[in-house]
């Protein structure tokens, strides 16, 4: 098996008194597809602040190609290929489309044919048609094609999405899962937190499962579509 693109070993991390990640241990390998999966409030956010560097930890590692990144800014962590589709989309109001692309265009760790502005515009046409208006004239599911476009023109070697789908219409979701399906297809390794569990089992090779800030279950997609039970005793579904 290759070596681990990101490795989290024995990860600790709190808010003040509040302990929140308990013993995280967790490897992604290139090319792989996670799904990271909890209820609300079971830590996922917070493990994904962590890898790219929003939250310092209090104990254990985070590694990344074989380098310790936990304790280095996030933007040296980006520069090391890691890029997030953050929830809530985080759109500048006052730039346009194409300047949020070009802005954050980047092939330092481009494979093949390199993301471009050009080819988000390919992958959703729905921006083309507005690549000269402004993240705040754009709707939700814009923006959320703008957010994903932003990160894939880093060209990144991990990509995360967090609650990518969320709040969006039907039609507009399944528009990021054929994206998400997509960027599988052509080996992007990916994290997906989501709350599809029926979707993301189709895409995603193995599963973490997050329940009060500890990995409470993880396997392959197989075992996790067989386990109904496991749904609804962690994911509530």
């Amino acid at each position: 098996m290759s070596e681990p693109l990101l490795a989290v070993q024995s990860l600790r991390v709190a808010y003040g008194a509040s302990q929140v990640l308990f013993d995280i241990d967790a490897e992604v390998r290139p090319g792989e597809v996670i799904g990271l999966l909890g209820r609300n409030g079971m830590g996922k956010t917070t493990l994904i602040r962590s890898i790219i560097g929003l939250k310092s930890i209090q104990s254990g590692s985070v590694s990344f190609e074989g380098q310790q990144v936990h304790g280095s800014r996030p933007d040296t962590i980006a520069r090391l290929g890691v890029a997030v589709v953050p929830e809530g989309r985080q759109i500048f109001p006052n730039l346009s489309v194409d300047e949020h692309l070009s802005a954050f265009a980047n092939q330092r760790h481009a494979r093949g044919q390199p993301w471009t502005p050009k080819a988000v515009y390919g992958l959703f046409p729905r921006l083309a048609e507005r690549k000269n208006n402004m993240g705040n004239q754009l709707s939700g599911g814009e923006q959320q094609m703008l957010a994903i476009g932003r990160a894939l023109v880093t060209n990144p070697k991990l990509l995360i999405f967090d609650e990518a789908t969320e709040g969006l219409a039907p039609l507009i979701r399944e528009e990021i899962w054929s994206c998400i399906e997509r960027l599988r297809q052509a080996g992007q390794t990916l994290i997906v937190v989501d709350k599809y569990v029926s979707r993301l089992v189709r895409i995603a090779d193995r599963h973490f499962v997050l329940e009060k800030g500890r990995v409470a279950w993880q396997g392959s997609s197989a075992e996790l579509a067989a386990d109904q039970g496991l749904w609804r005793r962690y994911l509530g579904v």
